[in-house]
């Protein structure tokens, strides 16, 4: 096991993992920089409409490739459009609100985007067919994310200097690509899977656009590949704990002992009432069961181990939603306190 693992948001930590309900962008980072003090994010806000959506918010990101609404979902267009316009605005309008509420704020600080898996698989190429089909296509989407994200990342850190800025590449759709589980536009087919290795090539890649700042890998999908994602240098995993298995112990121990940090979803993202949450010990027992599972030194778990809502909070109420975050920050300091 790694000695004296650090990492820059610190032991008894807890984060969102992208999206809240409404429409108020300020409101939004209200919440959740007053409720996450270790790890706050850049919310997303999707009832805004498309482009507020985790796809066409990276799809604004993109440099020198443009997309635009269909009805069967976000497609590349041959120019800038309304729904680019759209998505690149309202993002100003996010990274606003984020630099008025973290005025002299110093510590870690997370801002998501799509991966280029899950990118592929839902982004169509004009002939309405995923990109996900075409490895030119991937390729090139690979490398105007990358830049794209590089612009980003600069303007975060601009807004927010004291910031050690975490990025967070959400690739829920990654199982499916690995295994030839994305169906074609007919929905006859599925696309062929796309071997390991190219897979993981591709994501170490846009895990370098970072430099030296750490990435988080978020996938809420059953069969997180948790050493394809360790080895193409993810510095945490970020998953729904409820989907996973005991087979999966062997995957997430190799991974956490390596040096990885596991944002762990225990917290429901929607569906209950605030008053649900009103044990935070109770919440992480899970946690604590997989670490016994593992062998692995339970003093580490306050350090090696970020509490967050199982996905996004979209779908909660306002009320639940910052009672979600608050429930995560008090269970990971539950876990710090009391890892036993």
């Amino acid at each position: 096991m790694t000695e004296n693992l650090k990492f820059p948001w610190g032991p008894a930590a807890a984060t969102g993992v992208g999206s809240m309900p409404g429409e108020d962008a300020r409101e939004a980072v209200r919440v959740v920089v007053g409720s996450l003090d270790a790890l706050p994010h850049l919310p997303e806000l999707p009832a805004r409409g498309p482009g507020a959506d985790m796809i066409g918010r990276t799809t604004g990101l993109l440099a020198e490739l443009w997309a635009h609404v269909e009805p069967s979902g976000w497609r590349v267009s041959d120019r800038p459009g309304r729904d680019t316009r759209r998505a690149r605005a309202w993002l100003r309008e996010d990274l606003d609100a984020l630099e008025e509420f973290t005025q002299g704020y110093e510590g870690a600080l997370k801002v998501s985007a799509v991966g280029p898996w899950t990118l592929a698989a839902s982004l169509e190429r004009r002939n309405g067919e995923a990109m996900l089909g075409d490895p030119g296509a991937r390729r090139d989407l690979a490398a105007s994310l990358a830049e794209g994200l590089s612009s980003h990342l600069a303007d975060v850190r601009r807004r927010v200097p004291g910031a050690t800025v975490v990025l967070q590449l959400d690739e829920p759709s990654l199982p499916a690509v690995l295994t030839a589980q994305v169906p074609t536009a007919s929905g006859y087919r599925t696309h062929r899977a796309v071997d390991p290795a190219v897979a993981e090539e591709a994501l170490r890649g846009l895990i370098a656009v970072a430099g030296d700042d750490p990435v988080v890998v978020h996938c809420c999908a059953p069969g997180v590949p948790f050493g394809l994602l360790r080895r193409a240098g993810a510095t945490g995993i970020s998953c729904d704990m409820r989907l996973l298995t005991e087979r999966d112990d062997d995957a997430v121990g190799e991974a956490i002992e390596g040096g990885a940090a596991l944002f762990a979803g225990v917290v429901p993202g929607a569906g209950a009432e605030p008053a649900a949450l009103s044990d935070p010990a109770g919440t992480v027992g899970g946690v604590r069961s997989l670490w016994r599972r593992l062998g692995l030194y339970p003093g580490l778990l306050g350090e090696s181990v970020v509490i967050t809502p199982a996905c996004g909070l979209a779908g909660a109420s306002p009320a639940y939603a910052r009672a979600a975050l608050e429930t995560c920050a008090r269970a990971a300091r539950s876990l710090a306190d009391n890892p036993e």
